[in-house]
């Protein structure tokens, strides 16, 4: 069996005497909106978005675009001081302080370079996913050579060397970042050679899970094997960045996405379902997501609208034929197959993190109705990817989202 390879890299930092961290960090390239690009490229000639996420111009070439432009700026910012590449490979302990649902939370873990493999090899995808934004990285990734973020994985380990290093940690951050809702991301370098040895022990049986980024392993994997047809063996694009959190750890934050949808029929869906749902009506004034979460993650919660109310609905029907068992407790999974895919008129599906928001647009009547879904469990993702199997797009949110900026991998040298 496949075990992953971990180990530490010379990190290339922002250098805090030239930039404060605060304006040149971004969120992850997927999360962003038009209008938060054009925020963040105000705020610092020197904003990671720039390379990340970089503007397309009206007269952009093959010569001149995006990419180039990305990979121009990686290497005059180093040039400029702007950037310092540390000169020695360390793992680097990264830790985000939030808040969720009023609880206090501090997620942690390491980033580090893992040897790339194919998946369902000791590294194993839980969700399906796109080619188009991959495309876009791919570009990214042959321009600049380097991994401009890393990729959300998660491991699972009862001995907790790893945490444990992590928990002790002394001495202050290298520099902390503020996100925009409110997060404190910090950075430190764990430099002792006695716990990267420890570290690399721990890790070297361990099966990886991505948790956010399978669109950047895919990538990644894709870069390794056209460097490989180039017949340029060794090189750092044999591993991809990675930050690493211990599942036994009490940090990691599941949200549900909830799915909103038009050309839904109002009047008939609750025919249509009886079947196979046991079906509860509640008041307007009942608060359907604690509800949904006291029945069991199954339980799928549903808004048609003030005048309606809300309706709890709990799985009830056979849906062995057709379900992989790894799947078959998951709310999401049974929203889109016993719900959605029977209801031929629906026409748009969109997602939505805040319940709130979600029940706004159901009254603005920008949707028909809101189907509102418990989190997906930890536990839940990694036996559906230990099944090889993967679940659609958005079953799994994570929260809070790693910053772009605290860290780049560079390949070579």
């Amino acid at each position: 069996m496949h075990m992953a390879r971990v180990i530490p890299f010379r990190g290339i930092l922002y250098n805090t005497a030239k930039v404060s961290v605060d304006n040149v960090t971004a969120p992850p390239y997927d999360t962003i909106t038009p209008k938060q690009r054009d925020l963040l490229y105000q705020k610092s000639p020197y904003n990671i978005i720039r390379i990340d996420l970089g503007k397309e111009m009206p007269d952009d070439t093959d010569n001149d675009n995006q990419y180039i432009r990305a990979r121009n700026s990686l290497e005059q910012w180093h040039k400029e001081g702007i950037f310092i590449r540390d000169n020695k490979s360390f793992f680097y302990a990264y830790e985000i302080d939030y808040i969720v649902n009023s609880d206090r939370k501090v997620l942690k873990g390491i980033l580090a370079l893992v040897k790339i493999e194919d998946l369902g090899s000791g590294i194993y995808p839980h969700e399906a996913t796109y080619s188009k934004p991959k495309t876009d990285r791919l570009n990214l990734i042959r321009a600049c050579h380097a991994n401009t973020s890393p990729i959300y994985s998660l491991y699972n380990s009862s001995e907790k060397t790893t945490s444990n290093i992590l928990n002790s940690l002394a001495e202050e951050p290298l520099f902390s970042a503020k996100d925009l809702g409110g997060a404190s991301h910090r950075l430190y370098r764990i430099s002792d050679e006695q716990k990267i040895d420890s570290i690399m022990r721990e890790l070297s049986d361990k099966s990886i899970f991505i948790a956010d980024g399978h669109h950047r392993y895919e990538v990644a994997l894709e870069f390794k094997k056209e460097m490989q047809q180039r017949e340029i063996k060794e090189g750092q694009w044999n591993y991809v960045m990675m930050f690493l959190a211990n599942m036994a750890d009490e940090g990691i934050t599941l949200l549900p996405t909830h799915r909103l949808v038009k050309g839904l029929n109002k009047n008939g869906i609750l025919k249509k379902l009886e079947s196979d749902f046991s079906i509860v009506h509640f008041d307007m004034d009942f608060d359907i997501i604690k509800t949904i979460s006291r029945e069991g993650s199954d339980t799928i919660g549903l808004y048609l609208g003030q005048e309606k109310g809300w309706y709890a609905l709990k799985y009830i029907g056979d849906n062995s034929k057709d379900m992989h068992p790894a799947l078959r407790e998951l709310g999401v999974v049974v929203l889109h197959k016993q719900i959605l895919k029977r209801d031929t008129e629906i026409t748009e599906i969109a997602y939505e993190i805040d319940a709130e928001e979600a029940v706004k647009k159901v009254h603005k009547r920008d949707f028909d109705a809101a189907f509102f879904l418990n989190p997906t469990k930890v536990e839940d993702m990694e036996r559906v990817a230990l099944s090889n199997i993967r679940m659609l797009p958005k079953s799994t949110y994570f929260y809070p989202k790693l910053l772009n900026g605290m860290i780049i991998n560079k390949f070579g040298e």
